[in-house]
């Protein structure tokens, strides 16, 4: 714990979590905190710092969205291996030092700094309600009894599930009884315990590009990962039955890295082509869900189902903060009986007391409130990128627009994506390629010359600067 000792200021303009995280960050740049590390868990280090335990979770899960740390399950957080050389603090030119060993030196120049970062994958964290979390927290520990720090239902609190299933109900026509859900810390580990329900020798079909974290679990599993192609209607349906898959995981509400939202017609056939075996069913994630700004919301797959064919998984992550870390995974009622059989033995992970935070935050309306003003930030920096880029109409054809939080552009001239990035990193700015998102190289239809454009965390005033410079490089 000497290594993490603290000095926190209350009159400093940075929030205790960002002090705890740059305190962090800083030890692993300099090496103080080596390779492979194990960091203290969020509760004793809440306890040393004396402050709360979701104050330490925010600045983790911000290390963790960065890569200097890793969660390992039942394990804890540990230091991840950086790439980069790392002078030290106030040493420069020739008397400058590298961080010592634990570090992989590169003979390459170090890669330069980015003035702005167009993350599909990070958030806006400016408006969280810090304050109405506080009190929250403040008044569970208050009137917290014994009861409350046992460690509780493998699946989750009662009460969270029942909050849950009446929010999926309401806000994307999710029809399930709170016995169907089980709730995570992150959806890692829900994917790791769906491993134990469907078996382990699983062949699962993934729409290609995809999410590749969900990828990377998949792949450390024992599973035969089968890419599907995508058309325009999202994963297709005959490339799946090719496949000879039995699970296909999908993201029909807005496909991740497309933007494409699957029409009724095409969720239809996929729930077709699962109720035609027994053992066959569709995995639906439904990221970014929250965040639509044209036209009404899409209700999930899962609300058309009525064979108990898909499973349902979503998180807090986005809509709330990533430190949350709070998921969920709606079982269909012929699975139940093989999670009691066998995974019922698993604790849960996510501690009770944090489960009763957001349940109180959800049912008395705070996040409602939260998510209506995060969908006016969010629809509000959109348009202001999609505005500033339409000089860029006869060079880029825009897409994945009106939902999520990024946006896609297909360049016109055929530049490829690798020129693109070049010249936007040498401007200070850093955007992403589609390719990072392919399982395999030789893709059918592969798109190479594709960039990705998030915009959550970024401010107006950095949206619109990033814009301009963009601009210059590109045209």
């Amino acid at each position: 714990m000497n290594d993490l000792t603290i000095e926190l200021r209350q009159d400093d303009e940075k929030h205790l979590y960002e002090q705890i995280y740059e305190h962090i960050k800083q030890e692993i740049r300099k090496g103080k905190l080596l390779t492979g590390e194990k960091l203290p868990s969020t509760r004793s280090l809440a306890e040393f710092l004396a402050v709360s335990r979701n104050t330490v979770e925010m600045a983790y899960g911000q290390l963790l969205s960065e890569g200097y740390i890793e969660s390992r399950p039942y394990k804890g957080y540990f230091v991840c291996e950086i790439d980069d050389i790392f002078a030290l603090e106030g040493e420069r030119g020739k008397n400058a030092k590298v961080a010592p060993w634990n570090v992989r030196v590169k003979k390459e120049a170090e890669e330069p700094g980015f003035l702005l970062d167009f993350s599909p994958h990070a958030i806006d964290m400016t408006a969280f309600p810090f304050s109405t979390w506080k009190k929250i927290t403040k008044n569970i520990l208050v009137d917290a009894n014994s009861e409350m720090f046992a460690s509780g239902s493998p699946k989750g609190d009662r009460k969270l599930r029942e909050i849950i299933s009446l929010y999926l109900y309401s806000s994307r026509g999710v029809n399930c009884m709170p016995e169907q859900i089980i709730v995570g810390a992150g959806n890692d580990y829900l994917l790791m315990l769906l491993e134990k329900i469907l078996g382990r020798h699983v062949k699962i079909a993934m729409e290609n590009p995809t999410y590749k974290r969900a990828y990377r679990i998949f792949d450390s599993f024992a599973y035969q990962i089968s890419p599907v192609e995508l058309d325009v209607s999202g994963m297709s349906v005959e490339a799946l039955k090719k496949s000879g898959a039995d699970v296909a995981y999908v993201m029909p509400s807005h496909q991740y890295p497309t933007g494409i939202i699957m029409p009724i017609g095409r969720r239809m056939e996929l729930l077709k082509w699962a109720e035609e075996k027994e053992e066959r069913y569709l995995i639906e994630d439904d990221d970014d869900s929250e965040f639509r700004f044209k036209g009404k919301p899409v209700p999930s797959l899962q609300a058309s189902d009525w064979a108990g064919k898909v499973i349902y998984i979503g998180t807090f992550s986005k809509a709330i903060a990533p430190a949350i870390r709070i998921s969920y995974m709606v079982l269909p009622i012929p699975l139940l009986e093989t999670y009691e059989k066998k995974c019922s033995f698993y604790s849960t992970t996510v501690s009770r007391i944090d489960q009763r935070i957001l349940g109180e935050f959800i049912e008395k309306g705070h996040f409602e409130r939260h998510l209506n003003k995060m969908r006016k930030i969010y629809r509000e920096k959109h348009d202001l990128l999609l505005n500033e880029l339409k000089d860029m109409e006869e060079i880029f054809q825009v897409s994945g627009e009106g939902a999520g939080l990024h946006i896609l552009l297909d360049d016109k001239k055929g530049r490829k994506e690798k020129e693109l990035l070049e010249v936007a990193a040498a401007a200070g700015v850093k955007a992403y390629g589609l390719s990072e998102a392919y399982i395999g190289e030789a893709v059918p239809g592969r798109k190479e010359n594709m960039v990705i454009l998030g915009y959550a965390a970024l401010s107006k005033e950095q949206i619109y600067e990033g814009a301009q410079m963009l601009k210059k490089v590109w045209k």
